[in-house]
């Protein structure tokens, strides 16, 4: 199921938005370990304050502040849009705690299972085909949680937080009928009154950690914005752009790159149940990889023949 602005039987149209995207998620676990003294609750609550700004500028550049005031006005597309936020707020939030409490393997597994997750919420709801070979992946990787209810748990619910949250998100996303940059600045508009409450709380509680205790913390804190907005704002449009299964493809490289940040940078300890998933995992997305780079081969084949 292409999308407006994606060539017709083809994926490129979003490919570099979407991999711009996951360049940044891949990374963004160095931007946040310099904040790891700021409650997670503030650092999101500050994230939203900052994305707005941003949001609005690029949208009065781009002349798209009448789409977002159409949007405004739709009842439809803001209750979808006010469940997206939700959505988008919660992963923040877990994501945020995981990198503070050194679980960015935890995160890491759970943009892995991502993909898969897409592949299910594109059949359910979008009508997009599960192949025998997607089946297999999606079984192979259920195996793969299904050890860590026996050796992990504690952090298991990390990883299907953020894999179902994050993949929920994407799908809102696809759907709505509105573009990426006036639906991001509205889904931070919706979330405004709670994130200013809660950075008002922080900057009164004045517990010398956040915003205000000196000026590196104030200005990550500020930057946060541009990290938030950036690559959500590349998703969204790859999102539009794409079928949610090639969506998923690309999104390995995030959880790679946190996978080796983790063990490599951040030296966390791997359990072995953890490894156990991670290699059926890997073996699912092997799988997965295979079939999706046979269809797009056939794809080409069509549109040459």
């Amino acid at each position: 199921m292409n999308q407006p602005g994606a060539p017709s039987g083809s994926n490129q149209g979003g490919l570099p938005f979407a991999i711009g995207a996951y360049l940044i998620w891949g990374f963004v676990p160095l931007f946040f370990k310099l904040l790891s003294s700021v409650p997670p609750a503030e650092v999101l609550a500050q994230r939203i304050v900052w994305s707005l700004p941003l949001c609005f500028l690029i949208m009065v550049f781009r002349r798209q502040i009448g789409e977002y005031v159409a949007a405004l006005r739709d009842w439809r597309v803001l209750r979808l849009l006010l469940v997206s936020s939700v959505l988008i707020a919660l992963n923040w939030l877990v994501y945020i705690y995981s990198i503070f409490t050194d679980h960015v393997l935890a995160a890491s597994l759970g943009y892995y299972l991502n993909p898969l997750v897409n592949v299910m919420l594109g059949m359910i709801f979008l009508g997009e085909r599960l192949s025998r070979l997607q089946a297999l992946a999606v079984v192979i990787a259920g195996i793969g949680v299904a050890i860590l209810l026996a050796g992990a748990l504690d952090t298991l619910w990390i990883s299907l937080t953020l894999a179902f949250s994050f993949g929920t998100y994407g799908l809102i996303r696809k759907i709505v009928p509105v573009g990426s940059l006036p639906g991001l600045a509205i889904e931070t508009t919706l979330l405004l009154p709670l994130a200013v409450a809660g950075a008002g709380y922080y900057i009164w509680l004045g517990d010398g950690r956040g915003f205000g205790s000196d000026a590196e913390i104030s200005w990550l804190l500020a930057a946060g914005g541009v990290v938030t907005a950036v690559p959500l704002l590349l998703f969204a449009t790859a999102a539009r752009r794409m079928s949610y299964a090639a969506l998923g493809f690309v999104q390995f490289l995030a959880p790679t790159l946190q996978f080796v940040l983790s063990l490599f940078v951040f030296h966390e300890p791997l359990k072995p149940a953890q490894l156990a998933c991670f290699i059926l995992i890997w073996a699912s997305i092997a799988v997965f990889s295979f079939d999706m780079l046979r269809k797009m081969r056939a794809e080409r084949m069509i549109e040459v023949a």
